[in-house]
């Protein structure tokens, strides 16, 4: 399970996200994330997505469901590209895009982002650390500052997105 803390975006709380991913076949799982609003000490956030991977091209494409304090039920597309910064690629530079409908495809909201990830491997025993830094873009007006820590287990270091 990969763990962060994360503050900016459409709240000024500071968040706690947890995801864990559930291996399907070689380059494709499930993805299930969970996120606590500290401010209102309650899930803020509840989302299961089947991520396909694409190793040549360096991206990946996801599929799902989710659920969050503003609205209900929404369906989601989303979509990562990798552009390796460093030859070790712990540096790398990454663009984001999702498209959400609401059940009844009716409303929809899209996003994107543009980030700088920096992977430090066993920042402690058996734990890595990943800091995000970027700007996510919100219904084509609204631009904010991401900044992201992640810390997990130095389990699995597979350098697909």
């Amino acid at each position: 399970m990969e763990t962060s803390l994360r503050y900016g975006g459409d709240t000024k709380a500071l968040r706690i996200h947890a995801k864990e991913k559930f291996p399907i076949d070689l380059k494709t799982h499930l993805l299930v994330r969970v996120e606590l609003d500290t401010r209102i000490g309650a899930p803020s956030y509840v989302s299961a997505v089947i991520r396909h991977f694409y190793p040549d091209l360096s991206a990946s494409l996801g599929v799902g469901l989710q659920y969050d304090k503003h609205e209900k039920l929404r369906y989601s597309v989303r979509g990562k590209k990798t552009f390796p910064v460093t030859t070790d690629g712990l540096l790398s530079f990454n663009v984001k895009g999702q498209c959400d409908v609401d059940k009844e495809f009716r409303e929809r909201k899209s996003r994107g982002a543009a980030e700088f990830s920096w992977s430090i491997f066993n920042f402690q025993r058996d734990q890595d650390v990943r800091i995000k830094v970027g700007y996510e873009v919100f219904d084509k007006v609204y631009l904010s500052l991401l900044v992201m820590i992640s810390v997990f287990k130095g389990v699995s270091r597979s350098k697909t997105p």
